[in-house]
């Protein structure tokens, strides 16, 4: 087990040592011991191979002996029955924003409360606002988190069920019966969340498949079977459906069911425009309903062949949200969609000076795994207590340390010295100016006072955007997908103040964040925004997170061009020292 699960692990017991109402001493040693392991700087796996978890502050014997276990055998029996001794109801409370351990034993204690229901009931009966330390505000955020939380269920991160997909896409096109697979859906689309999953096959012998599907393992459910589609529901509470359909229909179906709903009707429009109908069947003629002359649907062996029977570029998956792409592959004036291998370098990455699992070398050494020529390090300020965030005198030691690192010449990767630095409450930022302006670039974020009102916190983050220093806006809603709506802002006035000053806009690249939305980005780059693909990475292995941000861009019509990641390093230094 690696040192962030380990941390999550340590973390989660401090956290049910407080439902069972334990002793502080005791969960503030699980706290203690996350936090020195959030600082380490040095190799954590040497450490713990060397046996020297002990002497690290903050980490006692008996914890150095827990971590160990968990480092050796990726299971711990105390967390397991600590886990297990909990009613699984008070477990999943901690998953509504607002509810840390003191409250969840608070209402327990108080009201025997331990299922998510009776949870509501007490919150809309106005128990919950007369117990002591909460209150009607108390309460409506409970009642929102509940709802967020049934809403959520349904659906899943992307970047969560990927390797899920493939897995099922590269078993059914390794199965001897299966001519063509693909999956299709809100998936392929590369929307940031998903809900059911849809594979579409061509086969001419559908039956030996559907029992394959079926059969999958993981299959907690089989909600329908039939000779042409089936529905399955897995442990994991992903619902998919496979429909099989002959070869000849496979690009009409594959096209439907890809979608989405808007994107298809101004295709079926545009096709009874030009006396056809189109549908996942195939293409018919409008007024008799005939098949089209085989000649022709011969000529539709892809995607492509089918909006250039529409006289339509081939329009990307990604771009078939019905907000414009028709008419502009009509016009020819489709964008150049960006690839994964024209990424350079990333931005906006934590290490172990702040709360990063990694170091600067070994994060450097993974950025050259991927081919990059640079890497932008922005731990935290100092405002940001909990993730160890550097005050002045600290900043100026990492960017020593990374003029030194490039000094050394013992990288092909430049890295670039940066700050994530706390938006205050009255939108002034966390450090001094005098500080801020000898880094190669600052990234300005929102961490506190998300309760603000949009007048307020739109002012807040402009007055921030105006401050010289600031080079780009992190995380611009504060959303956590699937978790927490974003805070109050009006992004279009943020939009037009980071254009005035020339400041980036970041895509947060974390799975979880994928903020600023993708929908903001056509129109924002066509008046001159520049955006960042920023994993927000804290460990090498986050690192990989831009592969979501690219999926963002692409979605949001961002060009090479409006795309700073694309440039080569003379190019990031241009831009950092005049913006252009």
């Amino acid at each position: 087990m690696d040192k962030a699960q380990i941390i999550g692990i340590l973390k989660d017991i401090s956290v049910f040592l407080e439902l069972k109402g334990e002793n502080s001493f005791k969960i503030r040693a699980y706290q203690s011991g996350a936090r020195a392991l959030e600082r380490l700087e040095d190799n954590f796996d040497n450490i713990v191979k060397e046996g020297k978890i002990a002497s690290l502050q903050g980490i006692g014997q008996a914890l150095a002996l827990k971590i160990e276990t968990l480092y050796h055998e990726s299971h711990l029996p105390f967390y397991d029955n600590l886990k297990a001794s909990i009613a699984p109801g008070l477990i999943e409370f901690l998953d509504i924003p607002g509810l840390g351990g003191k409250k969840v034993k608070h209402i327990h204690d108080a009201l025997g409360i331990e299922t998510i229901e009776a949870l509501k009931e007490a919150c809309e009966s106005g128990t919950i606002e007369a117990l002591d330390g909460f209150g009607a505000k108390s309460a409506e955020k409970i009642l929102s988190g509940i709802a967020n939380r049934e809403a959520y269920g349904k659906r899943h991160l992307w970047w969560s069920v990927q390797e899920f997909v493939q897995e099922i896409v590269s078993g059914l096109e390794a199965h001897a019966l299966v001519k063509r697979a693909s999956v299709a859906g809100s998936f392929r689309r590369r929307l940031e969340t998903v809900g059911d999953l849809d594979f579409i096959v061509a086969s001419d012998t559908p039956e030996p498949i559907m029992d394959w599907f079926t059969e999958i393992e993981g299959v907690k459910e089989i909600t329908a079977k039939g000779e042409t589609k089936s529905s399955v529901r897995f442990e994991n509470g992903i619902q998919a459906d496979l429909r099989i359909v002959t070869e000849k229909e496979f690009v009409f179906a594959l096209h439907h069911f890809t979608g989405s709903k808007d994107h298809n009707v101004m295709m079926r429009q545009r096709a009874l425009s030009r006396g056809y109908r189109l549908s996942e069947w195939g293409i018919f003629d409008k007024d008799s309903g005939e098949n089209i002359p085989i000649e022709e649907v011969n000529l539709i062996q892809t995607e492509a062949d089918l909006f250039k029977f529409f006289d339509l570029e081939m329009i990307e998956p990604e771009l078939r949200e019905g907000l414009g792409e028709i008419l502009a592959a009509e016009n020819k004036k489709l964008p150049r969609l960006i690839e994964s291998n024209e990424i350079k370098g990333v931005f906006h990455n934590h290490t172990t000076l702040s709360d990063g699992m990694n170091t600067l070398d070994e994060m450097v050494e993974q950025a050259e795994s991927l081919g990059w020529s640079y890497l932008g390090f922005a731990d935290h300020s100092k405002s940001s207590v909990q993730a160890n965030g550097l005050n002045e005198e600290r900043v100026h030691k990492m960017i020593e340390q990374i003029q030194s690192f490039n000094e050394s010449g013992s990288s092909s990767v430049t890295a670039f010295s940066g700050i994530e630095c706390d938006i205050l409450k009255d939108g002034t930022l966390d450090l001094d100016e005098s500080v801020l302006g000898q880094l190669d670039y600052v990234v300005a974020s929102v961490h506190s006072s998300f309760s603000q009102s949009e007048e307020e916190m739109t002012q807040r983050v402009i007055r921030a955007i105006e401050s010289p220093s600031v080079t780009m806006l992190g995380h611009p809603t504060g959303r956590l997908l699937l978790r927490r709506e974003g805070y109050q802002i009006n992004i279009s006035k943020v939009i037009d103040a980071a254009i005035a000053n020339k400041v980036i806009i970041e895509i947060n690249a974390n799975p979880q964040r994928l903020d600023m939305d993708w929908r903001f980005w056509k129109q924002a780059v066509q008046r001159g925004l520049m955006c960042s693909i920023n994993p927000d990475a804290h460990s090498i292995k986050n690192l990989g997170y831009y592969e979501a941000g690219v999926n963002i861009a692409r979605k949001g019509w961002v060009e090479a061009n409006s795309l700073l990641n694309t440039r080569d390093t003379d190019g990031i230094k241009r831009w950092f020292s005049k913006r252009l």
